[in-house]
């Protein structure tokens, strides 16, 4: 084997350094610092003498995304270092590809595990919290890292083996759209659940439960209104008002 070619030992080496990606950032280049941790053991694998200081000049340039997503572009970036170690012709340059994809990258990153992943796996949590289980930050902690781990993973090794074109491979999966989902089913969760503590509370209190059931059509009713164009903060000021209104009443 050419003597240049990557191990899986400096592989898992890079890997576990993607987990400090962010241990040293700096406001003129951000993450730089800890990608070019990240990337030293797999540079001086490839490189010697003033290759291997122009490899490590060329990694400290600004670097900002989201450190999830930054590993598919981590592993590309070795795959084009691989090539241009080996003389092998370059379809792009690795600076031009990390400004490329980056931004996008952090975007997408943002979205779905920030905005999506993170309080879904809250919203399940909930329901195991309010049954007085012990498991539920396990549940949350599960939920969001095992994807966490696999994105690691996974894109760390795939932008190794197909490089640049591993933009390709997560295009394919369309993340925004399964963010939207995610977002989506939070909702419908916690809506869920408000349901369950609102007719454990009628239950316990000893009201009827079809004074319960008539909030299905005002849930309904206000759907249909947003839909209609009616403004939402209107609709929350106004079942808001009915709400106390009623309980001052009975």
């Amino acid at each position: 084997m050419n003597r240049r070619r990557l191990t899986l030992r400096c592989f898992f080496q890079v890997f576990l350094r993607t987990f400090v990606l962010q241990g040293s950032w700096n406001f003129e280049r951000l993450q730089n610092l800890g990608v070019l941790f990240a990337l030293a053991p797999a540079l001086r694998q490839l490189y010697a003498g003033k290759a291997l200081q122009d490899a490590y000049r060329r990694n400290l340039a600004y670097f900002n995304t989201h450190p999830f997503l930054g590993a598919p572009i981590l592993g590309a970036m070795l795959n084009l270092e691989c090539a241009r170690s080996e003389g092998r012709p370059e379809e792009i340059e690795v600076d031009d590809f990390r400004q490329m994809v980056m931004a996008p990258y952090a975007a997408i990153g943002d979205a779905l595990f920030w905005g999506g992943l993170r309080p879904f796996a809250a919203a399940i949590a909930l329901f195991f919290s309010f049954k007085g289980s012990f498991w539920a930050p396990v549940i949350f902690l599960l939920i969001f890292n095992l994807p966490h781990l696999f994105f690691r993973t996974a894109g760390l090794w795939l932008g190794w083996v197909q490089g640049w074109k591993v933009t390709e491979t997560v295009q394919r999966y369309n993340l925004p759209d399964v963010a939207i989902r995610l977002k989506e089913g939070t909702v419908v969760l916690l809506g869920g659940l408000c349901a369950y503590l609102t007719f454990q509370l009628l239950r316990g209190e000893g009201v009827p439960i079809f004074c319960g059931l008539a909030v299905v059509p005002v849930v309904l009713l206000c759907g249909w209104a947003t839909r209609k164009g009616l403004s939402t903060l209107l609709l929350v000021w106004s079942a808001t008002a009915i709400a106390v209104a009623l309980v001052r009443f009975f």
